[in-house]
Formats: structure tokens, sequence, C-alpha cells
């Protein structure tokens, strides 16, 4: 069953500001997140962007871009405009690859669209990883998922999930990180790579943000809160981290170069 990759790049990163076209040895960021992308089972890749910059770029490497509007307040909304414009039928697979993650492993994009073919129940599916470490727990930039026996999400959030009640005290500050884990239950968190029916993207633009996204800053939770079920899955790879600062740029140069 055949899937699409979609790489939403926007060149107005606040952090970065023209992030997709960051030169990484000798290519544009977004060439090396479509390279990635090729190297998935994926028919079709696509770049979608607002930027004639970014698109004049893909256009000399050879990839398919989609001119998306400027006023999408999330990536989810460029996606369904997308599939839209392209003419998805209602059950073909889209895996949102952020534009911004050029190590990305291709295992992970066929995961994600393996088990939307896998859990027909399933309107959404993406990857998680195991928590070992307690800082991460009570670090609300790390989000925490909870699933059931067959992967299907129970929540996201910032906060510590589950609360270890008899090891943690009532009113232990999100800042404290000098506990230990229980054993007895795993730590997950969320990877944020999602592939979805298409179906889903356009009555997910419909949903108003739910009371539990606003609190949160999580989109996911809209899906939740309107009945979609997300699959959860434990990330077949450990993908590297992305790139939002300066900072991350310059290591990851130094990891690349250092490969090559």
């Amino acid at each position: 069953m055949s899937f699409t990759v979609v790489i939403p790049a926007r060149y107005g990163s606040s952090r970065l500001p023209g992030k997709p076209l960051a030169d990484i040895c000798g290519k544009p960021m977004v060439q090396h997140v479509v390279e990635r992308a090729q190297d998935s089972r994926a028919d079709r890749v696509v770049v979608a962007t607002d930027d004639d910059r970014i698109r004049r770029v893909c256009e000399q490497f050879g990839v398919e871009v989609v001119m998306t509007s400027p006023e999408h307040a999330s990536g989810t909304d460029r996606l369904e405009e997308v599939s839209r414009v392209l003419g998805f039928e209602s059950d073909h697979r889209v895996v949102n690859v952020q534009g911004d993650e050029p190590l990305i492993p291709p295992a992970l994009i066929n995961q994600v669209a393996d088990n939307l073919e896998r859990y027909p129940e399933a309107a959404i599916a993406t990857l998680c990883e195991r928590i070992h470490d307690p800082e991460h727990v009570f670090n609300p930039n790390v989000v925490k998922v909870v699933f059931d026996h067959r992967g299907m999400a129970h929540y996201f959030s910032r906060a510590p999930i589950p609360w270890a009640r008899d090891l943690w005290q009532a009113g232990t500050p999100l800042s404290r990180v000098d506990v230990s884990l229980p054993e007895s239950i795993g730590y997950f968190r969320h990877i944020g790579i999602y592939g979805y029916r298409a179906s889903v993207l356009g009555e997910f633009v419909s949903w108003a943000p739910a009371p539990t996204e606003r609190v949160e800053s999580l989109e996911q939770l809209r899906a939740l809160y309107n009945g979609a079920a997300i699959h959860v899955d434990v990330a077949a790879e450990n993908p590297p981290a992305g790139v939002d600062t300066e900072a991350d740029l310059d290591r990851l140069r130094q990891r690349m170069e250092s490969r090559s």
C-alpha cells in the first residue's frame, strides 16, 4: 500500500531563520531530509513550503514542491492543504517528516506508515522512545506519552506521567530531578513523527483547539479530544536530535563532517 512523505519547510523560524536552507556539508538542510525520505519506501516525497526561496532550491535538486498558504498555524494545516491539492484518497497514508531532521532514519518513516496499515482503527500513528533519565521525566520540554497494551495513546503531557505516587511525595516540584524511576512501569518520550490517513487531516483542521491542547500546547491532544485514535510504537531506532538553534546546527555539521 502506497504512502507519501510530506516535509513542511518554513523559512521564518523564530530561533533560526532560513533553517531549511542552512548549508550542511555542501547541501541545504532540506535536501538532507528529502534524501532520508527518499531512502524510505515512500512512493512520493513532497516539500510543502510558503517561501519561493525554498521552492527554487528544492526544484534545483528535483523534489516535488507544493506551495502552501503562509497563514497556516501549524504543520498539520500545511499537510492538509497538500493532501487536498494533490487529491489524496481518504485512506491514503501521509507521513509528516519535519524539515529540520536531516538525520531521521528512513526506518522510522516506514514504521509509522506500516502501523497505519497494521492498525486500521488508528487515524494517526506516531513513535516514542524509553526514558531512562529522571531529569527528562520532570522536564516539561520532553513530551511524555501513555498508551495501552495495543499501543493506543491515552494521553500526551509535559508533566511526569504516570505519577509514581508511592515513590514521589505529593507536592514534589517539577524541578526536582534527584529521584529514581519506578522499575515496574516504563516512561516514554514522544517522538514527533506522524503518519495520518488523509481523511483525518480534513477533519483535524475543522476542529477547534481542545482545552487540553491549549493548556499543554500539544496539538495531538486535539485528535484525542475528538475521538481520533493515535497509535504509538516504540521507535525501531533512536532518532538523532533535530535542529532548533544555531548551536544545534553547529553540532550537526561537526557530526556529519566527521562521518564523511
